[in-house]
């Protein structure tokens, strides 16, 4: 694919995310999902509009795309996103097996102007019990029985 390809994508991303910062819905991300040359999915950074702090442009366009598709499962599409993603839209990427991302800005050049991912890259490297933010394992009588019950079900949609 040529890079004016890819930038057809990107300026899709990057129309929404200058709209978005302009009428103070969310920080300066886009992003837009690709699948066979069209577009399933765009999402802009709802956190400020939607008191959501998990509403980041990549997660609001993977739920905009598997809405449009009807399916949790994005394999053989393509993100494209404004900026490379933070640990939580990575996971996201990953968990909805979409199979290559292409971004503009780094998590270094987000960090400069006030996004703070970098601390969370360092903690998902520590197990639980050195993390900064407390993990406390509890046992409970129902964990075993409820995965039990899943691993059992017959009639259950894997992902």
């Amino acid at each position: 694919m040529s890079e004016d390809f890819h930038h057809r994508f990107l300026d899709i991303a990057f129309k929404a995310a200058f709209a978005s910062v302009r009428s103070n819905k969310g920080g300066p991300f886009g992003a837009v999902i690709v699948k066979d040359g069209h577009v399933i999915g765009n999402g802009v950074n709802s956190v400020i509009s939607n008191n959501d702090p998990t509403a980041h442009a990549e997660i609001m366009a993977i739920r905009d795309a598997c809405r449009n598709i009807a399916n949790f499962d994005l394999e053989g599409s393509v993100i494209y996103s404004t900026c490379e993603p933070c640990p939580m839209c990575l996971s996201a990427i990953y968990w909805a097996n979409i199979s290559e991302v292409y971004y503009c800005s780094t998590k270094v050049e987000a960090a400069e102007i006030g996004f703070r991912d970098h601390h969370i890259y360092d903690e998902l490297s520590l197990p639980s019990e050195y993390r900064n933010l407390p993990f406390h394992k509890l046992d409970h009588p129902q964990a075993a029985k409820l995965f039990l019950e899943w691993q059992n079900k017959e009639d259950k949609t894997p992902y």
